[in-house]
């Protein structure tokens, strides 16, 4: 194996990539644009959401309950008649629709139980959810102090001292914008080995390959390292620029530890990719195996649901996985702190299952090539 030819051949990758234009835009995007809107577009939050009541009763206490709408969980609430109430929802203007009956107040204060008429467009999923908590306890609020005429805090009979680590405030946009990072390393590592690969068949350039001086070994060598060195300098620039600097995000722990298990986790998914390639061979059906792989593997891995709410038998599969064991790097180092004390068992696990995907490509590879 001649480390010149494996270098010069990656400098040739490189050369192609950034005559691409696609690649050289998706890899810009999901480094910078794709993890802004990650981290500050939180779609479990409720925002803006289009409310409307109708007013039958015209009393103190339904100016009240109409009033505690307002920015930033809702839009100003439109006052309708009865009759704009289904034909507005049926339209998709309005998620939540109010109606007030007549004598509401009367009826409160007599100490009757009346019933409010609360219809959710559950079309759209995640306003309808958690919109509905929201709107249940505002109401009840704002009735609770009519009646009482004071507006107090309940008081416990215990004192709940709660300290929430790393993210003391608890503002989404910490996680989304490094999860964004998390899934652009491991899809682009997939994504561009593979095409890089399958770019040289569709542009017939294996055939010159095949009649130079160098093994299968190091081409496939020259491919990782190449597309690798993309994938690493952009989620570096993506950490210290995008995250630190721009989103004002801090990271807890150590960010060339975090960049060590990163290398190994490209060097995982690079050699996928590769194998991916070797077994798909056009391009559109490169593109609809990835679909049948990085689906199961983001969504089983741990990134999006904690993996303990998973049946036994998926948490042992997701083991041979390298995302399952880079994520729980990931999270021990970004978000706890950990040392290399905590995440070498995460450290031994990509390095197996990369060298074992490694050999397997390599196999498959050879064959493609003959």
């Amino acid at each position: 194996m001649n480390i010149r030819n494996i270098f010069r051949l990656g400098i040739k990758e490189l050369r192609g990539l950034v005559r691409d234009p696609i690649m050289v835009f998706l890899i810009v995007y999901s480094f910078s644009h794709l993890i802004y809107t990650s981290a500050t577009s939180v779609p479990d939050a409720l925002a803006n959401a289009a409310i409307s009541i109708v007013d039958e009763d015209q009393s103190h206490l339904s100016s009240r309950i109409t009033s505690a709408f307002y920015p930033p969980y809702f839009v100003a609430p439109n006052v309708i008649s009865i009759d704009e109430m289904d034909t507005r929802m049926d339209a998709g203007m309005d998620t939540f629709a109010l109606d007030i009956p007549p004598d509401f107040e009367r009826d409160v204060l007599a100490g009757r139980v009346p019933a409010i008429q609360f219809n959710i467009d559950a079309t759209r999923t995640t306003q309808a959810f958690t919109g509905s908590g929201y709107i249940q306890q505002i109401v009840t609020s704002e009735v609770s102090e009519f009646v009482a005429h004071y507006r107090s805090a309940p008081s416990l009979q215990v004192d709940l001292a709660m300290r929430a680590r790393y993210n003391p405030s608890l503002d989404p946009s910490w996680f989304g914008a490094i999860n964004s990072v998390i899934q652009s390393i491991t899809i682009l590592s997939l994504v561009l080995t593979g095409a890089a690969l399958i770019r040289e068949k569709e542009h017939g350039t294996v055939e010159h390959l095949l009649v130079m001086p160098v093994s299968a070994t190091e081409i496939m060598l020259s491919k990782i390292w190449s597309m690798g060195l993309v994938v690493f300098a952009g989620s570096a620039f993506a950490l210290v620029v995008v995250i630190q600097q721009f989103l004002d995000v801090p990271i807890l722990g150590s960010l060339p530890l975090f960049l060590a298990g990163s290398a190994l986790m490209i060097f995982a998914m690079t050699s996928m990719g590769i194998f991916l390639a070797t077994v798909a061979g056009s391009m559109p059906r490169f593109g609809l195996l990835l679909m049948l792989v990085l689906l199961p593997i983001q969504m089983l891995s741990g990134g999006m649901t904690p993996r303990e709410s998973m049946p036994q038998l998926v948490q042992d599969i997701m083991l041979f996985v390298p995302n399952t064991h880079y994520i729980l790097l990931s999270q021990g180092i970004l978000f706890r702190g950990a040392g290399f004390d905590v995440v070498w068992p995460q450290f031994l696990a990509l390095t197996v299952i990369g060298m074992t995907l490694f050999w397997f490509a390599l196999g498959r590879f050879r064959a493609f090539l003959r």
